[in-house]
């Protein structure tokens, strides 16, 4: 039997400090192998909870089914519990989304992941270049993230006091993925212009536009986004957030309509236009002052 990690270490105590493990007495993390997620799995423990592991298997290179046995054997060591799913990543464009659309169907809905400072902002950056609004440049939520206030340099230097050894995927560095050119080449460049590590700032400003974006959502959330004249009225950055919301949720997109498409909708609300097309195979129309979405 494998021994048993030894969590008294005063870096994992460091660590543990700077994390924001939700109020749970039992917990699920998703763990790939990697050191973020290796470093997940060790902090979870050492806070006290039940732990369960579970690894995902995506069967995209081959052995990739033997990394299972890998965190099998480091959950071992914590006394956590573990669990191999496999899943099938269906084919189409943007292999990460899918297989993050794969991952997530076969993981519990409050499955806590291992995305670290950096990873937020690579999220922001990336949001940006896609022309995401607020919300996008809020980056992410923290409430199922505990290691968004650590590095991944801190997450590797605890599997190494650890003696652990993290899984290599090759893909984290291929640039056919554009979160790789981010990380790699972007962000290096930005600090450089900068002087700097951006990280940090950028994560802070992340956490900063993440409470703007909640406060101004609770004001929105008042708003009927059928109402045209409600819309018409009322301040155009509420009047967005509530037509967003709404055509997502009423949709069932992955993610809001694009900024071209709301302001589109705001003038079918102040009668300048009749109606209008906001992708996916929908539009928007006005009668008797109400807004309402078709399928075409």
């Amino acid at each position: 039997m494998a021994e048993p990690l030894d969590l008294d270490q005063p870096l994992v105590g460091e660590l543990l400090a700077r994390c924001r493990f939700p109020d749970a007495a039992e917990v699920t993390c998703a763990v790939s192998g990697g050191a973020d997620s290796l470093a997940l799995a060790v902090l979870a423990v050492a806070s006290g909870r039940r732990v369960t592991v579970v690894h995902v298997d995506h069967g995209s290179r081959p052995g990739s089914e033997r990394e299972a046995d890998v965190v099998a054997e480091v959950a071992a060591r914590l006394g956590a519990e573990f669990r191999a799913e496999r899943v099938a990543v269906p084919s189409g464009p943007n292999y990460e989304a899918r297989a993050r659309a794969a991952r997530y169907a076969v993981l519990p809905h409050d499955v806590l992941t291992g995305h670290t400072a950096d990873d937020q902002a690579e999220t922001v950056v990336l949001n940006l270049v896609r022309g995401a609004a607020l919300d996008g440049l809020a980056g992410m939520r923290a409430e199922r993230r505990p290691l968004l206030a650590l590095r991944r340099t801190e997450t590797a230097g605890l599997c190494t006091a650890l003696g652990l050894r993290p899984l290599d995927d090759p893909t984290n560095v291929s640039p056919a993925h554009l979160r790789n050119r981010v990380r790699h080449e972007v962000l290096p460049l930005l600090s450089e212009v900068a002087s700097r590590d951006v990280v940090p700032v950028i994560a802070r400003q992340a956490t900063l536009l993440r409470d703007a974006a909640e406060h101004l959502a609770a004001e929105a959330a008042a708003l009927d986004p059928t109402d045209a004249r409600a819309l018409a009225a009322a301040p155009p950055v509420l009047a967005r957030l509530a037509l967003r919301r709404w055509i997502q949720q009423e949709t069932g997109a992955e993610h809001p309509v694009g900024a071209e498409a709301v302001e589109r909708v705001l003038d079918v609300a102040r009668g300048t236009a009749r109606g209008t097309d906001v992708g996916g195979g929908w539009q928007v129309r006005r009668t008797d002052s109400r807004l309402r979405l078709e399928s075409n």
